[in-house]
């Protein structure tokens, strides 16, 4: 078996899961079916109308939920022009989801200081993505775009107890829309600047009383928001994705069982998105281009092709007045060829070409118990998965194709059972208690050689000169994640909460790693099997998190306002890094290695508040009303503990990454009567400080502060079937760094050292690597859609 090939998983694997937990809850035939805030929509908080959401596995009144929580409704992510989940993170505090540099499909995802922007398998997220309850094991094709959405829900804090491992920061679920119960067929199109040009159909049909079925086919294109300077054709920053997505429904709107059984497809085969070099090359003084979002980038093999897909299966069934038993079933699939110029220059100096495949199958049972004081469930999980990759690395050698080729594997099993309950002493005072206990089995292959040619993967016939580490290692992490929550309702206006929750984030093998590099701790002059283990394997990150919090309405709820308080100590800190490496001795890195350790500790404490307020109403006629919500977010992290590769504490000298100290946005929005419908007319203005990209300072690539204004003006018809929009984003065209790659020499503060001339010393290829990826400039675009 190739440690990047997939064996192991069957069609006939998932068939049968699917089927044995269709058969089991399909004999329930007979009794009622609970289908919470499936059937419940989710309205906006805009008008002050009621938010329901299932942070807690149950339908509640977003109000209701001692945790601190964002819920964003399909109304209100349309009045926003959100696109995908990466534009409701300029106003959710302290959240950062990001397109994770060179593809539009893998995404970075960072809550409350806790994430991980580096996709490799070996790394687990710390934010969980969910789709509709399935748990997206990678973040490969997670950058999930938005049409026939429900809402869209971000759990801040560790989730740890009904979400599982690696919500150790906290949690996005993504929940798509139940089909109607009549015909239904709904026309959008979309046409902007940059040749945006975008279309969603979606239809739905009843096939008897009790069964639905329907569908939606989107087509996402863009040109770029500038172009490849190198390579003619390619456009940088663009977009064109096909995507869709079927459900089959049986049962529910008062039936005795509801089966939901959804498919989606995603094929994103986009121009690579390249990096714009914010120095001159070292060797061959090719000058800083004057657009940001233009490149030289120089390698286009693989021919960027991400292609994702999966099954699942949602039955709910009531066996009693108070007992409701679920099932989700799933299997996900995906592959991501991408090219990665990291010095983004026509020559090779550092080029990789690379491949991702994830695969899961995941089972999870839930047992609901809804009794007049007590309130809960039980629930196990199953999930099966395999994440690898599979690099090229070319540097500039006197051999032009000298290859360190580098692949890892990692197979996960891990399996949990958690509880969650809440008891209501009165009907003001109520106590949460809860716990899940996990088994994580990780299985990694590390295979790197030296070759003299491109890999087969690539169309190439290399020559291997040398196999440098070929290790196969294997760890079994146990851990039991306690929740506490205690709840106090003076009155049905005021919720206060004090809660206390664990935490953990899976550990592993880095990929990356190199045999022949780690180090002989014992001085024997051998390098042992235990000491190469112990070098490229790396512990589970854990936290211990407290919060405080109110929510409060006001004025027959026009005003909604949240505030939560949080301190969270971290432990056992996952520090994932690459270097240059020599391993031949010569003086000179002729590869990188992958160097994750268990360096650090952390403390993060903060604020995060969320307003709503409306007013006027009735101000220009039956219906109108004006409103304003604001966030808030502040965060102070720091590291108590940070050892480095020279076995220094430098945790006064490191930041916290992808996490800046405050953001805020502000909304104003309007409605109004007109044309024989309303108008929404809405601005948001956003800021975020200063962002670090890395948890060493870079002068190159840390983003300075900076704001954005949004505006957005959409008119619906009475009967809401017609609509128009007109919306800009980034109306000021600012220019920000959303991530990037470094590789240059620096002192232990990350300031850049020079060589006797001057100049900036790089640590792998000769051109020296400070390439960075922008943030989308001004965009404008309309929209018009259509229901029957």
């Amino acid at each position: 078996m190739s440690v990047f090939g997939f064996t192991r998983f069957a069609a006939t694997r998932t068939a049968l899961a699917l089927g044995v937990a269709a058969a089991a809850l399909t004999a329930l035939a007979p009794v009622a079916i609970a289908q919470e805030a499936q059937e419940q929509e989710a309205t906006t908080a805009d008008d002050g109308s009621v938010i329901v959401v299932t942070a807690r596995r149950r339908a509640e009144n977003l109000q209701d939920v001692p945790i601190a929580i964002s819920a964003f409704s399909a109304e209100r992510l349309e009045n926003q022009g959100a696109l995908d989940i990466t534009d409701i993170s300029q106003i959710t505090p302290n959240t950062t989801l990001e397109n994770s540099r060179g593809t539009n499909s893998t995404l970075t995802a960072f809550i409350r200081g806790v994430g991980q922007q580096d996709p490799v398998p070996g790394f687990e997220a710390g934010v969980g993505i969910y789709l509709d309850d399935v748990y997206l094991n990678r973040p490969q094709a997670a950058v999930l775009d938005i049409y026939e959405v429900e809402r869209i829900e971000v759990l801040r804090g560790p989730q740890g107890t009904l979400y599982g491992r690696n919500t150790i920061g906290g949690a996005v679920k993504y929940v798509t829309k139940m089909l109607p119960q009549d015909f239904s067929l709904k026309l959008r199109g979309t046409y902007g600047t940059y040749d945006q040009a975008e279309g969603v159909v979606t239809v739905s049909a009843p096939l008897g009383d009790i069964v639905r079925v329907g569908g939606t086919l989107a087509r996402l294109s863009r040109g770029g928001f500038g172009d490849n300077l190198n390579i003619r054709g390619l456009e940088n920053y663009n977009r064109d994705v096909w995507a869709g997505r079927g459900t089959l429904e049986i049962g529910g709107y008062g039936a005795p069982v509801l089966i939901r059984i959804s498919g989606d497809y995603t094929r994103d085969k986009s121009d690579p998105r390249n990096g714009h070099r914010l120095i001159p090359g070292i060797r061959s003084g090719t000058p800083v281009l004057n657009d940001v979002y233009d490149t030289r980038a120089g390698l286009n093999n693989p021919r960027q092709d991400i292609e994702a897909y999966g099954l699942a299966m949602n039955i709910s069934a009531e066996l009693t007045d108070n007992l409701t038993l679920r099932s989700i079933s799933a299997w996900r699939k995906d592959d991501s060829f991408t090219p990665i110029d990291f010095d983004a220059l026509p020559a090779i100096d550092v080029d990789v070409p690379a491949v991702y495949r994830n695969e899961q199958v995941s089972q999870e049972f839930q047992l609901l118990y809804e009794g007049e004081r007590l309130k809960g469930l039980v629930g196990f999980y199953y999930l099966d998965a395999k994440a690898s990759t599979a690099f090229d690395v070319l540097l500039f050698t006197t051999l032009n194709n000298l290859n360190a080729f580098t692949a890892g594997d990692v197979r996960t099993d891990t399996w949990s059972v958690f509880g969650d309950f809440t008891y209501d002493f009165t009907d003001q005072l109520s106590l949460s208690l809860g716990g899940r206990y996990t088994v994580d089995k990780r299985n990694s292959t590390i295979l790197r050689q030296t070759k003299l040619g491109r890999s087969a993967e690539f169309g190439g016939t290399p020559v291997v000169l040398a196999t440098t580490s070929n290790f196969n290692g294997e760890a079994r992490f146990t851990d039991f994640n306690p929740r506490a929550s205690l709840s106090f309702k003076p009155n049905e206006d005021h919720l206060f909460f004090a809660g206390y929750s664990q935490g953990f984030k899976g550990g592993g093998f880095d990929p990356r790693g190199l045999s022949t590099a780690a180090p002989d701790t014992n001085r024997d002059g051998v390098r042992s099997q235990q000491e190469i283990f112990d070098f490229l394997s790396f512990e589970p990150e854990t936290v211990d998190s407290y919060e405080l919090g109110w929510k409060g309405s006001f004025a027959d709820n026009a005003i909604n306002l949240a505030l939560t308080g949080f301190y969270a100590d971290y432990t056992n800190v996952q520090v994932p890094g690459s270097a240059g490496f020599d391993s031949n001795g010569d003086g000179v890195n002729d590869t990188f290695i992958g160097v994750t350790t268990n360096a650090g500790k952390a403390e993060f404490k903060g604020i995060e508040f969320e307003g709503n307020a409306v007013f006027a109403r009735e101000f220009a006629g039956s219906g109108s009303f004006l409103s304003f919500n604001a966030t808030l977010g502040y965060i102070d992290g720091e590291y108590k503990r940070f050892i480095d590769a020279r076995n220094i504490d430098v945790a006064n000298l490191r930041r916290i990454q992808n996490t800046p100290k405050w953001t805020m946005s502000g909304t104003f929005s309007g409605v109004f009567p007109a044309f024989s419908g309303n108008i929404t007319a809405s601005t948001t203005v956003s800021y975020r400080s200063k962002t670090f990209q890395f948890e060493t300072p870079s002068p190159f690539l840390d983003q300075p502060g900076y704001a954005l204004w949004d505006a957005s003006l959409i008119w619906r018809d009475d009967e809401d079937r017609f609509s128009f929009g007109l919306n800009a984003k980034n109306i000021l065209d600012k220019q920000y760094i959303t991530s990037g790659y470094q590789f240059l020499a620096t002192a232990p503060d990350g300031t850049p050292t020079r060589n006797a001339a001057g100049n900036l010393i790089p640590t792998l290829g000769t051109e020296g690597v400070a390439t960075a990826f922008y943030g989308n400039p001004r965009q404008v675009f309309v929209t018009a859609a259509v229901k029957f």
